[in-house]
């Protein structure tokens, strides 16, 4: 597809043809009729941060009474919890701190990873050049020392809208498109995996929501080294940037966006329809437009849910929506691997 036939398909009104479009493809890639789920949790570690995004109602400033960074104590109960109700992985990200280099982090992984068997799925790009900016260490030695002391996988947080205006406008102090994309590929060059993502409904134009979607192919094409591309809509509660957003994304936009996600990104095999935002009957109808992953059950999850997000799930409510979809759900672990539980 290129990118003016995905520009023309934003722009049209054919929805349903765009969902079949999509679910054939689905199809192509998941002939079994399988729909997968995972079993983690979001642990942040801090939310003190010096970016001030615009969209975000979940980090403070450095010196506000409101903000923290838990202890190793604290984190490492939230991962026994984890494994007790059948996790296999957490995903770990905060803000920007400036004093937390890139030995505070070692020393967490490793702490971590010698007392459990857990997969660590960590640090948006933003966090990664932090670390390294405030560490005096370059990207790639920043990244094989993460690695080395136990990072498994990298998040796609971060990302937004890949396109430098919108950016500019919304997270003017966060890392640029470049610093993003020099992040996950040079992850992928030290052989870990990543995943890709796309938050929506900031007033981009479709065309930039296209420029987004062929970085991400681009990048596939060079390494595939992506595991998963996960679409969601911006949330306004609570945030600044919700003032100049007067109207959320539509359903419609958001399935007719992850249709054309899933059929632009061809090189990609899983297309997560996530009910975070969503909601769980919205992420049902995602299944049939080109989504093959409903995400997690989420054990805890504090960003979104600032930003008004308040949608929960247990793991038999996931596993009766795809069901009742016309799938067979399965339990996967970070890297979409089914795992032969059920």
């Amino acid at each position: 597809m290129t990118p003016q036939e995905a520009g023309d398909l934003f722009e049209s009104d054919d929805l349903i043809g765009i969902g079949m479009a999509a679910d054939a493809l689905r199809r192509r890639f998941h002939p079994e009729g399988v729909v997968t789920y995972i079993i983690d949790r979001n642990i942040n570690y801090t939310n003190f941060c010096t970016e001030y995004c615009s969209f975000c109602a979940f980090y403070r400033p450095m010196g506000s009474p409101e903000g923290y960074i838990l202890p190793k104590e604290v984190i490492f109960q939230k991962i026994q919890e984890t494994i007790d109700l059948g996790g296999t992985g957490v995903l770990m990200q905060g803000g920007l701190h400036p004093d937390l280099k890139i030995e505070w982090y070692e020393d967490l992984f490793r702490s971590i990873k010698a007392r459990y068997p857990i997969h660590l799925h960590a640090l948006s790009a933003p966090e990664v050049t932090n670390i390294a900016e405030v560490s005096g260490l370059s990207l790639r030695d920043t990244i094989a020392r993460l690695r080395d002391a136990g990072l498994d996988s990298i998040p796609g947080g971060g990302a937004e809208i890949l396109d430098d205006d919108v950016r500019r406008r919304i997270s003017r102090l966060k890392c640029s498109v470049e610093e993003w994309i020099d992040v996950h590929r040079t992850a992928h060059q030290l052989g870990m995996r990543t995943t890709a993502t796309m938050m929506f409904g900031v007033n981009e134009t479709c065309e930039q929501r296209v420029n987004h979607l062929e970085i991400v192919r681009r990048i596939q094409e060079e390494t595939g080294g992506f595991t998963a591309f996960i679409p969601w809509t911006f949330q306004r509660e609570n945030t600044s940037l919700g003032h100049f957003v007067k109207e959320d994304a539509t359903a419609v936009e958001y399935l007719k966006t992850l249709a054309i996600s899933r059929l632009y990104l061809d090189n990609i095999e899983n297309i997560q329809s996530s009910w975070v935002t969503q909601g769980l009957k919205m992420v049902q109808l995602g299944l049939r437009f080109g989504g093959n992953d409903v995400g997690s059950v989420m054990l805890e999850e504090n960003v979104v849910s600032a930003a008004g997000a308040h949608n929960h799930a247990t793991e038999e409510d996931l596993r009766r929506l795809i069901r009742d979809a016309g799938f067979v759900p399965k339990q996967r672990d970070t890297l979409y691997r089914t795992l032969f539980l059920n």
